[in-house]
């Protein structure tokens, strides 16, 4: 049994993750404030009516889910996962239904409108698939090593993943893999199911890129006209066929421009940021929205905050995330039992999945795939979920080892 009295002096909250979160919080209020107050129509709406003051609304409502988590243990939590994960396979279907969910203009339909709040249900479905994956995982480690018990976790992962890429969100559903085979290393499966599937699926990575590249187009597999376009911008690829006109070519070379257009100039703004940057609200990329204003506070957040405070203040970001990540592995090696230590575990590796591509897409080391960067890009699902994550491993925390 656990002695209670073994950890009574330490604090039950990690209070390092704590401050971290609390900065970084800080510092998305800032720059969400700066990327968007520089567009003059939206300095002019009324200030509650800001979108600064909207990411304050949903950094408190996160705050206060995060809060009511933590007065609940999370074997208690564990115990509704799969409630939690069957009503978020719900509305990740309702979402594809016509007239229900909703797009925002480029044809992907991931979002709900409820009139005062835009829920994106593949967010809460990362959340719901970690307990639910964490739940299940947590049995003996004998029966991990049952061929069926292995292929029920991968259909656990693979049934959320095809249906938010059905919307289509590839982002979304891509950060489920690593998520997913990382809990099953953990739990305990056996490396050489794990190898296999890995080898299995980059190979079919490899052949899908093939396709996307060099194959005639009625050999192309079907996706989203911007998908395959942000591929063909990530590998510079040429947007006219080899036999097109002199006219086609002259039309893609200015699709092909259109598209990279973002990603080019949230590259200038990170490389025009310097050591020291411009300063906080003197981003030339900003104000004079070369960044678009719709994307600035969004997917490209990392490159206002890169343009305006330079290598230092991206530095000081990618140490509150490597301060957030590395508690959060702490807490795994500290959790009472399994169950925790796979919780702890899959929302870090679902956090760094997010930073990883999000900061990768403003640099172009990935392509853009439309990732929101966690705690610092403005949107309600994504501060919620986020905040409801962290909570998730404070509750772990909280019923550590020693309590």
């Amino acid at each position: 049994m656990v002695n209670p009295s073994i950890n009574e002096r330490e604090p039950k909250l990690d209070r390092l993750q704590l401050v971290a979160l609390a900065v970084l919080m800080c510092i998305g209020t800032l720059f969400v404030y700066s990327a968007t107050m520089a567009n003059a129509s939206s300095a002019m709406l009324p200030w509650y009516d800001q979108t600064w003051v909207r990411q304050i609304i949903w950094y408190a409502m996160g705050i206060g889910a995060g809060v009511a988590l933590c007065l609940v243990d999370y074997h208690t939590l564990a115990r509704w996962s799969f409630v939690a994960y069957g009503a978020s396979v719900f509305f990740l279907i309702i979402v594809l239904i016509p007239h229900i969910g909703t797009s925002h203009g480029w044809g992907a339909q991931r979002w709900i409108d409820l009139g005062f709040f835009q829920f994106q249900p593949s967010e809460f479905a990362k959340l719901a698939f970690i307990l639910a994956a964490a739940n299940y995982l947590s049995r003996p480690v004998d029966e991990l090593r049952q061929r069926l018990v292995f292929w029920k976790g991968i259909g656990l992962m693979l049934l959320p993943f095809m249906l938010i890429l059905k919307e289509p969100d590839l982002g979304s559903a891509l950060v489920l893999l690593p998520t997913g085979l990382v809990m099953m290393l953990v739990a305990g499966t056996p490396k050489r199911y794990l190898l296999r599937l890995v080898g299995v699926v980059g190979l079919l990575a490899a052949l899908f890129l093939a396709d996307i590249l060099f194959a005639p187009p009625r050999w192309q597999v079907p996706m989203q006209a911007y998908q395959r376009q942000r591929l063909l911008v990530y590998f510079g690829a040429d947007f006219a066929a080899a036999s097109a006109t002199p006219a086609e070519k002259a039309q893609a070379r200015r699709l092909q421009f259109d598209k990279s257009y973002q990603v080019t100039q949230a590259m200038i703004s990170v490389g025009s940021g310097g050591l020291m940057g411009k300063g906080w609200r003197k981003g030339d990329q900003t104000a004079l929205g070369f960044l678009p204003p719709g994307a600035a506070h969004n997917d490209f957040i990392f490159s206002v905050i890169a343009e305006e405070e330079g290598f230092v203040g991206s530095l000081v970001v990618l140490t509150l995330y490597a301060v957030i990540l590395f508690t959060g592995l702490r807490i795994a090696g500290r959790a009472r039992d399994r169950l925790g230590k796979l919780v702890a575990v899959g929302v870090v590796t679902l956090l760094f999945s997010h930073v990883f591509v999000n900061i990768g897409m403003n640099i172009r080391i990935v392509p853009v795939t439309g990732i929101p960067l966690p705690l610092l890009s403005y949107g309600g699902s994504s501060v919620l979920c986020s905040l409801i994550a962290l909570g998730l491993m404070q509750n772990v925390h909280i019923h550590r080892r020693g309590y």
